[in-house]
């Protein structure tokens, strides 16, 4: 049996592999270079889920800039609350480390207004008289109740001491004890944080009793009053009026200094 001849390619021929300039020019395929159309496809959906991510964090990281800085002035409010509170029981105590068991002013004057001023900062037509009593005047018996109502207050039980002011002014609205009973009133409500009836018991020691010695004291925390109720307005006047009705008392030099501030 015979075998074919095996043809002989002639390496120089230009159809053969290994100098094929079609082979050559054809390879590496288009798809897979730096300009193909696979590689560009390839590429380009990494690169936008990286930047949807890093657009992601920087939103978060500005949410939770903002929430730290609500989170600051919400803490800094809660301190100033916390702050006031306590110099208020602060001042409470130094005035009744300073006026336990006080001794009851001279019988007040009320035929005269005396400049008094309402709770609301604007001045009366003229002083509220003191609703007649329950029961007859008796000296010893007014100051036992004044004397409880007043233990309640070093008890620091506010509460029961507002409760029991209030009831010792109904009962004896004429007492020599009235304006302190009026005045401590006030200084038992503002501790508890109660600034209206805190405002209207401090007003109603110049309106009802407006010649006695705790009205400078009365009107100047009146106008501290106001302060924390907003009425900003209202407080010039008041601490105006104390420095000029009452000049010389620790009252007025105390409004001199607010004035002076504002």
């Amino acid at each position: 049996m015979a075998w074919g001849a095996v043809p002989v390619v002639d390496d120089n021929n230009n159809g053969g592999y290994n100098n094929s300039p079609t082979v050559a020019s054809s390879y590496p395929p288009s798809g897979y270079g730096t300009n193909g159309a696979s590689a560009g496809s390839g590429a380009s959906a990494p690169v936008s889920a990286q930047g949807e991510l890093f657009m992601q964090l920087q939103q978060m990281q500005e949410d939770i800039a903002r929430l730290r800085g609500q989170v600051e002035v919400q803490q800094n409010d809660i301190q100033r609350l916390k702050q006031e509170g306590l110099e208020r029981y602060q001042e409470l105590d130094s005035r009744i480390g300073s006026g336990v068991a006080p001794a009851p002013a001279a019988q007040p004057d009320n035929s005269s207004a005396g400049g008094a001023i309402s709770a609301a900062g604007a001045p009366s037509a003229s002083a509220s008289q003191p609703a007649a009593g329950t029961e007859p005047a008796d000296p010893a018996k007014e100051k036992l109740y004044y004397d409880a109502a007043f233990d309640l207050i070093k008890a620091k039980d506010f509460d029961k001491a507002s409760q029991a002011f209030g009831a010792f002014l109904r009962k004896y609205p004429n007492s020599q004890y009235a304006g302190n009973a009026q005045y401590w009133l006030g200084e038992v409500n503002l501790a508890k944080g109660d600034l209206q009836g805190a405002g209207q018991a401090f007003a109603k020691v110049s309106q009802a009793y407006p010649k006695h010695s705790k009205v400078p004291d009365s009107l100047y925390k009146l106008a501290d009053v106001e302060r924390r109720l907003g009425h900003i307005d209202r407080v010039k006047g008041i601490l105006q009026q104390v420095v000029t009705q009452y000049p010389g008392t620790s009252a007025a030099q105390l409004a001199q200094k607010d004035l002076q501030r504002m």
